[in-house]
Parts: structure tokens; C-alpha cells; sequence
């Protein structure tokens, strides 16, 4: 069964990207990972910028990330996400595809948490904000 998504961004590896084996250096998944999830918020309506005007600061509270398939230099990847809530954590998967093959490159699982004046939050506002794209399908996930 293919997964579902509910946001999806293409991006194009650039070559200062990789490494000395011409291929993307494992960090910079982890930068098209913050990148997707950054722009899916701008998409769902609420941007850093507006999270942060409501006192909320989402972090992330830990990351795994499995490498699949390597990207290289010029290559074109879409890199698809889905969200889910569980308290106080917003938990988003993650997957890159090269979309030459649609081969699977690279998946994690984000953790993040809200924080006010330094302290966990639920993040209630932010959940009003995402309400449609949070999913609780293990099916899409």
C-alpha cells in the first residue's frame, strides 16, 4: 500500500551539498527535513514568524533519520510529510524520494515540542492552526 502524505516539497540537491563521493553528505537531509517542515507550516497557515508573535516556540526534541539511497549533485528530490499529535508532542515523518525512480532516500521521524516563557506547552494554538494535516492514520504514517 502507498502512503499517503499530507505535504509535499521538490527540491534540487545542489552540488556544494556533497561530499568528496559526490554524494549529499548525510547533515544536509537533515536540512531538507527542517526546510520541508518549515515551509509545510507557511503552507497550513501558520508561519515561524506567527507561532513565535503567540509565544510559542516549537523545538525539536529528537530526530531519527535512516538513510536509504543516496542523493547526488543536480538531482531533483520531493522530500513528503505527514504530522501527527501525541500530547504535548507534534511528531512528524518524513520521507525523501529522488523523483528521477521514486526510489525512497531517506525517512525520519521528527519529535518537536512547544515551549513558552521556557517551559512545555501543549501547543494548543498551534494544533488549531494544523488541525486538517494533523492525522492520526497509521495508514498515511
Amino acid at each position: 500500500m502507498e502512503k499517503k502524505y499530507t505535504y509535499t516539497l521538490e527540491i534540487k540537491v545542489r552540488d556544494y551539498e556533497c561530499d568528496a563521493q559526490g554524494i549529499v553528505n548525510n547533515a544536509n537531509y537533515q536540512h531538507y527535513f527542517e526546510y520541508a517542515r518549515h515551509e509545510f507550516l507557511e503552507h497550513a497557515g501558520c508561519s515561524f514568524a506567527e507561532i513565535r508573535k503567540l509565544g510559542i516556540e516549537p523545538v525539536v526534541a529528537r530526530i531519527e533519520i535512516d538513510y536509504k539511497n543516496s542523493l547526488h549533485g543536480g538531482e531533483l528530490c520531493q522530500c513528503k510529510l505527514n504530522a501527527k499529535r501525541e500530547g504535548i508532542k507534534f511528531i512528524f515523518y518524513e520521507d525523501i524520494y529522488r523523483v528521477a525512480d521514486n526510489k525512497l532516500c531517506s525517512s525520519a521521524k521528527v519529535t518537536t515540542v512547544c515551549l513558552k516563557s521556557g517551559r512545555p506547552v501543549r501547543g494548543d494554538e498551534l494544533a488549531a492552526k494544523l488541525g486538517q494535516y494533523l492525522t492520526d492514520d497509521t495508514a498515511t504514517i
